[in-house]
């Protein structure tokens, strides 16, 4: 209870006081940082994904800024090599003031992208976008299907509708490519579902939906219960390990993460970067306030 309080309070407090303890998951504010941190994943064979962070922007100008971030983070990924893909959220790019302007700036970054052999997750946000999100990632899609893919939150209850339509647009040479994760958006009851467990079997049923119907399967969570039933789905459809990954969040859960690169699972690094952090953070501790113990040790290791 005292952890969830203090995790409500400190998207209240000063920038300076959250970035003590959330530049242990963030890059840094620029290419270079994230990219420096990819690079030595990839030396011990994890790939990542990179992120620009930002959010519900309605400034055109700075949306196109981003447009740019992105051309440059695209050409200078394959400038140095690097084995990573791109995610990036369209409220960012005005998906909610302008689909139009939203989806031409997206596809002139998913079409740089497939110029150099990349690909791009189309990240889900709060309720209020997923009906776009899923037009946006549709018609992106028809495309550029292998260059482009979406996300699926378990905690939502209309998830398996959305699933089931993603199954229908499938491609057999390019399969819907799938990042399943929990979900971390405060929403209704009426639309999602609030408990631990009823989130946990909602997500492995979605997962289960995804390996029957050979979509590509990126299987996002930090939870061994999850972690373990996913690993029993994988081996029960005999899934091939090019067809799935396991991804997870930079700064967590190593252990874990360390365990299933050790069996041989694949395994993607969320690497976000920006000076648009805050949002980010403070999101992440709501997720999971057991974090607050963090915060208290970065306190006392930085005074």
């Amino acid at each position: 209870m005292i952890n969830r309080l203090i995790a409500n309070i400190i998207p209240l407090l000063p920038e300076q006081f959250v970035w003590i303890f959330s530049k242990k998951y963030i890059a840094g504010n620029t290419f270079d940082d994230a990219a420096k941190i990819a690079s030595e994943f990839n030396k011990v064979g994890i790939y990542t994904t990179i992120d620009i962070l930002g959010e519900l922007l309605n400034n055109k100008e700075q949306a196109l800024e981003y447009q740019q971030a992105y051309f440059e983070a695209i050409s200078s990924s394959s400038k140095i090599g690097l084995q990573t893909t791109f995610s990036l959220k369209p409220s960012m790019f005005g998906l909610l003031q302008d689909f139009d302007f939203c989806y031409s700036t997206i596809h002139s970054i998913i079409q740089k992208a497939a110029e150099y052999n990349f690909f791009v997750r189309i990240d889900m946000e709060d309720s209020g976008c997923t009906d776009r999100e899923l037009e946006l990632f549709t018609k992106l899609y028809k495309e550029f299907p292998g260059n482009v893919g979406i996300v699926i939150q378990s905690y939502l209850k209309r998830s398996i509708e959305d699933v089931s339509n993603l199954i229908k647009i499938s491609q057999s040479d390019f399969p819907v490519n799938v990042r399943l994760c929990k979900g971390i958006y405060i929403e209704s009851a009426r639309i999602a579902y609030r408990k631990r467990k009823e989130i946990n079997t909602s997500f492995i049923n979605i997962l289960e939906m995804i390996l029957k119907n050979k979509l590509f399967a990126a299987i996002a969570t930090h939870d061994k219960i999850l972690v373990s039933d996913a690993i029993r789905l994988l081996e029960k459809y005999n899934f091939p390990k090019g067809s799935y990954e396991f991804q997870m969040l930079y700064g967590v859960a190593h252990k874990l993460r360390d365990q299933l690169v050790g069996s041989g699972r694949p395994m993607r690094i969320y690497v976000p970067y920006g000076e648009k952090w805050f949002n980010y953070s403070t999101r992440r501790l709501q997720e999971n306030p057991r974090m607050v113990r963090e915060i208290i040790k970065a306190l006392l290791i930085n005074n």
